[in-house]
């Protein structure tokens, strides 16, 4: 017993000795370091130590705890989700798995609305109207939400812009009105708060409802609050079809009133009639960039969209919120004229549904079981099963399931994805919720971009088709978005930056998600590290949450940390 524990607590001070001896955490060596600026790589070996990245060069005599040998891999930053609707789904599991399967080792969430500043009436609402994955809302702010996921436990980090809507419904409720000058100003106070909190910027969703409802006026109101504190306005256009260039219009005039950093989330034309507008809008673009504006892009590599099928309906019918808008389509009366107006094209509002098809509009999330025996089927295929029209069965959908319905929309054309892809300021978002293909997850179906958006850039698109360089992808991936939204000592392999990093297989990584089978994880990703510690190894989840809060350019610094 005596030589027992003689012996174990032999293997301790050996253990602690060999930790105290070694240079580094880590060493990577054979690698070829692509670091995020554009540029050819270059063979070196890196070292971590703790959670950053504490030398790059010849390690040849170094030692370390752990020695990767990365020979016939690329090592990279770690990949920004511009896009990332992965709100509920980190709080179900912090893994993050879809994602950092893919390299990505930040999500910035906030598209039109975001998880906070929640009023109590919103706070009571959003808590009521849960789905599937159910939570205590036990934060009121959008800096409060984001320290709770790093508190739970995630393995990417994680960031947020606060949504305009969401301010707007804590003032103005769910109703197609403006605000009078004191609820401005209850709203920018908002803005300013979630600023120094941290957020990145204000977004706006500017198809849906309420967010729609808001006037230009009101935007650039918002927009300069962000712009005090050094943050982005990031949206959603008022139209990516029949009235694309003027939405596009729009968002340069928001952008150049309130001095401010622009992006536009997802650049599309949607529609076969709109496809022709593209290079006009990035003539505009170019223009006003030439002119000295701060405009930027992200998009998703895939030739279909997703969201709801309110986005098939005109947005007067939607006022007043889900509950609303579910009693409407019960009026007969109501119910014809909102079957007229999906019918026919216009320029009032975004209909998806008119210009994907309903062919083109395939169903990928119900709420009710009853009505899970549609997902995979296209609008067309259930309007046939249930003997009514396509707009018809879209009203009735809505009412039966208690949700906006989550559908695809085929709406893009291949060749304008590689047009914008090739874009030098475009960066990319999967538009959808980082998550795993098991448990509670596996009760709706999926956009393919869910899994797969970052490989099938690497894969498809770089590797195969070549149309963009594999450096070129990088820089679009890591240093572009961390440079626009003014984010510090990430987005580059660098001495003394976090160490967020990526090991894969260019030869391998492949995404496996399609239409018909989209729970699949992509391949080809060997390991990644957030803030230095592993979250995937040989290929694997280690279920290590080493993801932090990243805080926007208008955090006010009141501790210990980044």
């Amino acid at each position: 017993m005596i030589a027992n524990k003689f012996f174990s607590l032999l293997a301790l001070v050996l253990l602690f000795s060999c930790k105290s001896e070694s240079d580094y955490d880590v060493i990577i060596k054979n690698a070829m370091i692509y670091d995020g600026n554009g540029g050819n790589p270059f063979r070196a070996d890196l070292a971590i130590k703790a959670d950053t990245i504490a030398f790059i060069g010849d390690l040849s005599q170094k030692t370390a705890l752990e020695i990767i040998d990365a020979k016939g891999m690329a090592v990279t930053p770690g990949f920004v989700n511009m896009l990332s609707q992965s709100d509920e789904s980190l709080i179900a599991d912090g893994r993050s798995v879809s994602d950092i399967k893919q390299g990505v080792t930040l999500e910035v969430m906030g598209e039109g609305s975001s998880m906070g500043p929640l009023s109590d009436s919103l706070k009571s609402l959003a808590q009521k109207s849960q789905g599937e994955i159910k939570y205590e809302i036990s934060w009121n702010t959008l800096g409060g939400y984001l320290d709770f996921l790093e508190k739970k436990g995630v393995s990417t980090n994680v960031a947020s812009f606060v949504g305009a809507a969401t301010l707007r419904i804590n003032e103005l409720g769910f109703a197609n009105v403006q605000p009078s000058p004191k609820q401005l100003q209850n709203m920018k106070k908002q803005m300013k708060e979630a600023m120094e909190e941290g957020a990145m910027g204000v977004s706006t969703g500017l198809i849906y409802a309420p967010g729609a409802y808001a006037k230009t006026a009101e935007i650039v109101e918002l927009a300069k609050v962000a712009s005090t504190y050094g943050g982005t306005y990031i949206s959603h256009i008022r139209s990516e079809g029949n009235r694309f260039e003027e939405a596009v219009d729009e968002f340069l005039a928001i952008t150049k009133a309130a001095n401010i950093h622009g992006e536009i989330f997802h650049l599309k034309a949607g529609g076969k009639q709109n496809w022709k507008k593209l290079d006009k809008i990035i003539a505009k673009i170019d223009s006003a960039r030439k002119a000295g504006m701060n405009v930027t892009t992200n998009m998703y590599n895939y030739v279909a969209g997703a969201t709801g099928l309110d986005a098939a309906m005109p947005t007067w019918v939607q006022e007043g919120g889900l509950s609303a808008w579910r009693n409407r389509l019960q009026n007969d009366t109501i119910r014809k004229k909102v079957i007229k107006e999906m019918s026919v094209q216009q320029n009032e509002w975004e209909n998806l549904c008119l210009s994907a098809g309903a062919e083109g509009t395939l169903f990928v999330g119900f709420k009710q079981d009853s009505l899970r025996k549609y997902l995979g089927k296209t609008l067309a295929e259930v309007a046939k099963i249930r003997r009514k029209s396509w707009q018809e069965t879209a009203l009735d959908l809505v009412v039966q399931d208690g949700s906006r319905v989550e559908v695809v929309y085929f709406l893009m054309s291949e060749e304008n994805v590689k047009k914008q892809m090739a874009l030098p300021y475009m960066s990319f978002g999967s538009d959808a919720a980082s998550q795993v293909p098991e448990g509670v997850f596996l009760n709706w179906s999926a956009h393919p971009r869910t899994y797969g958006n970052f490989a099938r850039l690497l894969g498809k698109y770089v590797r195969d088709e070549k149309v963009i360089s594999l450096p070129e992808a990088i820089r679009k991936l890591t240093s572009l978005p961390c440079d626009n939204l003014k984010i510090q000592k990430r987005g580059r392999l660098k001495v003394g930056n976090f160490a967020d990093i990526a090991i894969f297989d260019p030869t391998k990584i492949q995404d496996k998600a399609t239409f018909e089978k989209p729970h699949q994880l992509s391949e080809g990703m060997s390991y990644v590290f957030v803030n230095g510690k592993q979250v995937l190894k040989n290929g694997e989840p280690t279920g290590v949450f080493s993801g932090r809060f990243v805080h926007g350019p208008g955090w006010i610094w009141k501790g210990e940390g980044e």
